[in-house]
């Protein structure tokens, strides 16, 4: 089935970007409130919108519903350092770890405050990236 061609690109960009950043603060109040794997489990869904965002911009159709950082971020044909590309994976893998029981209880005992904080600081670092080629 080909893409849906957007007619107003702008509208469903700024939709993404205007929940990333809802997410955004969302993931900064669960890391204040001490729920570290809940805030890289949101700080995931924020830099997957504004990948999404980016997409849309790029290709003027509907990003695909897949979850993958790093596909997202090929799929946008962005040059990605292999430091970032490390980055993209482990944060993808927030997503999985916060969210099935069978991986939850190790995720939760690995997110600690220094773990978090180093994820969080590198979410922000992308968000900010990703957002000066929006």
């Amino acid at each position: 089935m080909p893409k849906q061609v957007i007619k107003d690109i702008d509208k469903i960009k700024n939709h993404w970007m205007e929940t990333a950043e809802d997410d955004f603060k969302a993931m900064n109040n669960l890391f204040k409130a001490k729920s570290y794997n809940w805030a890289l489990f949101v700080g995931h869904i924020t830099t997957e919108k504004l990948l999404k965002a980016f997409y849309v911009k790029l290709h003027g159709t509907h990003a695909p519903a897949i979850h993958n950082l790093y596909r997202l971020a090929e799929l946008c044909e962005i040059k990605l350092t292999d430091e970032y590309s490390d980055w993209l994976d482990t944060i993808t893998s927030f997503n999985i770890n916060a969210r099935y029981d069978d991986y939850r209880k190790e995720f939760y005992n690995l997110c600690t405050r220094e773990f978090t904080e180093l994820w969080v600081n590198r979410i922000k670092e992308l968000r900010e990236w990703i957002k000066k080629m929006l």
